[in-house]
């Protein structure tokens, strides 16, 4: 029996998109966000399963259907069935997060098949980066058709930054910045990574800066408004919906909301002229891997992760 592909996706969308478009192989489809919350290294265990069903439920009431979850990995039972994987992944830490993890899950599995990667992000004369979603159906087959096969080297980096996510030290990832490989965002994913901590000065992680300089830059009439300006501009971090929405309203003490208008109030001045570190009032305290982030702040003098004082050891 002739072997098949596995294409292991970012999602439901692009799965369905390529299986409207006939491409030939199975498909297992990877739905998790872990740029956010606690997760295990070890990502093929009941554990892993378990502190990722906990933070969605909590932090996004979202509920993971645990049997269906399984299901999709259950494919990588029959691996002997396959010839290849093809990884389907984007420019964003978002995706990025995902694929490591997906890379370290197979490495876990000690699976030996040829692995490469179909990644979206510039696009010839075209100004803005793109999803892979978002391309048309012949962009979709040239990325295809000139996939990147990953080295050993590339599925030792992958494995290693997941492993340093899943740590307790996060300024590891800085010496991946500049690391080549075949990743081609990795660097400029991992520096956003850093910088979504609170500022030394200010307190706000580089979301939260966007989020209020759009206030400040723009007439905004509502957190509708709002979102669909943060989901446009939020550069390599490529959150969704829930996610900016949660931060949006983390952010409150910033901005008055009326009929018609969010407008900065006096504090969200302040913040903007680092007038005061406002990282305890916000008090976001997601997990990213192992790390809370209020632990944590970012120098950007020093270019590094510094340790909170009042979460000092």
């Amino acid at each position: 029996m002739e072997k098949k592909i596995l294409h292991i996706t970012n999602g439901s969308s692009l799965t369905n998109y390529l299986n409207d478009l006939n491409y030939k192989g199975d498909f297992l489809t990877w739905h998790e966000m872990l740029c956010e919350g606690p997760a295990n290294r070890l990502i093929n265990t009941d554990a892993f399963i378990k502190v990722r069903k906990d933070f969605l439920n909590e932090f996004y009431n979202i509920e993971v259907n645990i049997e269906e979850y399984k299901k999709e990995l259950q494919k990588l039972d029959a691996i002997d069935t396959y010839s290849e994987i093809v990884l389907w992944f984007e420019y964003d830490l978002f995706c990025h997060l995902n694929m490591m993890a997906v890379i370290s899950l197979l490495n876990e599995r000690k699976i030996k098949l040829p692995i490469s990667l179909v990644c979206s992000g510039r696009i010839a004369h075209e100004e803005n980066l793109k999803g892979l979603s978002e391309l048309t159906p012949e962009q979709l087959d040239t990325h295809y058709k000139s996939r990147i096969p990953l080295t050993k080297k590339d599925i030792d980096i992958a494995v290693n930054i997941w492993q340093i996510y899943c740590g307790k030290d996060h300024n590891l990832l800085k010496k991946y910045i500049t690391k080549k490989s075949s990743f081609e965002y990795l660097g400029c994913c991992l520096k956003a990574h850093l910088e979504r901590f609170p500022d030394a000065k200010n307190g706000l992680g580089a979301l939260e800066q966007n989020i209020l300089t759009l206030i400040d830059t723009y007439e905004v009439k509502s957190k509708h408004h709002l979102l669909g300006y943060a989901l446009n501009y939020q550069g390599y971090y490529g959150f969704g919906d829930i996610q900016l929405l949660r931060i949006i309203d983390k952010l409150a003490i910033f901005y008055n909301e009326e009929k018609d208008s969010i407008t900065l109030n006096r504090k969200g001045h302040e913040v903007l002229l680092n007038h005061h570190n406002y990282a305890s009032e916000i008090n976001d305290n997601m997990i990213y891997g192992n790390v809370n982030r209020l632990d944590f702040q970012f120098n950007k003098q020093e270019n590094k992760l510094i340790k909170t004082i009042l979460h000092g050891d």
